[in-house]
């Protein structure tokens, strides 16, 4: 399978884009920006789904949906809100159409103009603060803890299979609190958990920081973020929380009665991550012979293949399949049993290989007569003899070995390129010939990180919480700087 891979090292984006459509992951479709997800493709959004969901609603959130439209004049009332999204917005105009008289099938039917243009979700603060304010009166009806799963709409002109397409699904988590202090702590809260995913089930690597004002989330007070390294050293952007201030709840008239009979506008946050982070899977793992998966969101966790000439062989193999089945499921570890006949066991350890299934246990007539198995692991791809008395525990402790030998050579990838610049040269340089992430100072000037951005296509990607302070000079225009930010390329 892997042949019909481009080689990674030498066309990294070419390698991407084959690497999702050969292991059936998603295909574009006939809508222009827009992607099928298939479902092996779904089936790991799923498991992302699921533990997200757990984890929001263990931190006391719960699901509720808005509308997928909203009245253009919504998007008029937080200025900064409008101007960052006014030039992604798909826009209905019409509400029916109609037979074409000349014969030329069907048109929009001029009289169904509606009265007040609907603009498809790009993201739903105006609906949702809509909504609140018809809930909020007093400080009892505080906090209001609501996660979204929607799909929204940014119309892009380039697109890249879940990278960036025109439709996404996501989650929008949009809460509402009585205090500014209670807001911050949310924000902050909910960036922990995205941390937390992305460290323990997706095996990626995060910084934790918050965003320079001109890579804030329109209509946020702050932003933060988490950012990861890919294999091409460029940083993608996993997950946002937003501290949005009172802006929204000024602009929807969203106000309440305090303990002390004060009104007050409402405290509110906003936080989103997509299934962008299904390409970060892929680009932060993966290798020139597919899909390497971190076991705790693979949807296939073992794969059983038997090996065999004749039906006999096949029905001894079974049985003995079907027990190391029953055994791995009672822990939780799902299991495929791969005995079709139309494909030979060496194309199945190819395309399970491809689709980065992160163990693979081969069963012939001599594994029967030893009581042994083949074990092979796709992170190393490292083959193992084991008896197959107690290969339940062998194989729950295999597949955590994996996750963490992910997480390691992820993280060990980031180490090795991380660099500190402290000249203009050195940091171009580093650009173009290194990639990864780089430390350097900057004069905390929009001008300068726009000047910094035309010049390098690099951006801070965030100011990270832990970055010390530190006497330096900026980068680009040598003013005093307090603090190193980080700058990359990236998508």
């Amino acid at each position: 399978m892997a042949k019909f891979l481009t080689n990674r090292e030498e066309n990294y984006a070419q390698w991407y884009n084959d690497l999702v459509i050969k292991a059936d992951l998603a295909e574009n479709s006939v809508v222009r920006g827009c992607m099928v997800i298939k479902p092996y493709g779904y089936a790991i959004w799923e498991k992302i789904q699921a533990e997200l969901d757990r984890k929001f609603k263990a931190t006391g959130h719960v699901n509720a949906y808005f509308p997928i439209f909203i009245p253009k004049s919504f998007f008029s009332k937080e200025a900064k809100h409008v101007e960052g999204f006014a030039k992604e917005c798909a826009i209905v105009t019409h509400y029916r159409l109609m037979k074409d008289e000349s014969g030329n099938g069907l048109i929009v039917d001029p009289s169904a103009k509606l009265e007040e243009e609907l603009i498809v979700r790009p993201t739903s603060e105006t609906i949702i603060w809509n909504s609140y304010k018809n809930w909020i009166q007093s400080y009892r009806d505080l906090p209001i803890l609501i996660n979204q799963w929607a799909n929204v709409v940014r119309w892009e002109m380039r697109t890249r299979l879940f990278l960036r397409t025109t439709e996404f699904l996501w989650q929008e988590g949009h809460t509402a609190h009585a205090t500014r202090e209670e807001a911050v702590e949310e924000t902050e809260r909910m960036l922990g958990v995205y941390s937390d995913f992305a460290e323990n089930f997706m095996a990626l690597p995060v910084i934790k920081g918050y965003k320079s004002e001109n890579e804030r989330f329109a209509g946020a007070i702050d932003t933060y973020t988490i950012e990861a390294l890919m294999q091409d050293g460029k940083a993608l952007q996993a997950g946002t929380s937003h501290f949005l201030g009172q802006n929204f709840a000024k602009a929807f008239d969203v106000q309440f009665t305090d303990k002390t009979g004060k009104l007050d506008y409402v405290w509110a946050t906003s936080w989103g991550l997509s299934t962008r982070v299904i390409g970060a899977l892929i680009m932060a793992h993966s290798d020139n012979n597919g899909l390497v998966l971190p076991p705790r969101l693979a949807p296939i966790q073992v794969v059983i293949i038997p090996i065999y000439k004749n039906s006999e062989q096949l029905e001894t193999i079974s049985a003995a399949a079907r027990k190391i089945m029953s055994a791995l499921e009672v822990r939780g570890i799902s299991v495929k049993y791969d005995d079709r006949d139309n494909n030979k066991p060496g194309w199945k350890f190819a395309n399970y290989e491809l689709k980065g299934v992160p163990v693979r246990i081969a069963i012939g007539p001599r594994d029967i007569e030893n009581s042994t198995v083949e074990v092979a692991r796709r992170d190393t791809l490292e083959k193992e003899i084991i008896p197959m008395n107690g290969i339940e525990a062998h194989i729950a402790g295999l597949l955590d070995d994996i996750q963490k030998n992910i997480y390691f050579k992820a993280s060990e990838f980031r180490k090795t390129n991380t660099f500190y610049a402290d000249k203009w040269d050195d940091f171009v340089n580093l650009l173009d010939n290194q990639g990864g992430f780089i430390m350097a100072h900057w004069d905390g000037t929009s001008e300068t990180e726009e000047k910094i951005k035309e010049e390098t296509k690099a951006t801070i990607r965030c100011i990270p919480f832990d970055s010390p302070d530190e006497d330096g000079k900026c980068i680009y225009s040598g003013k005093p700087s307090k603090r190193r930010v980080l700058f990359a390329r990236s998508y």
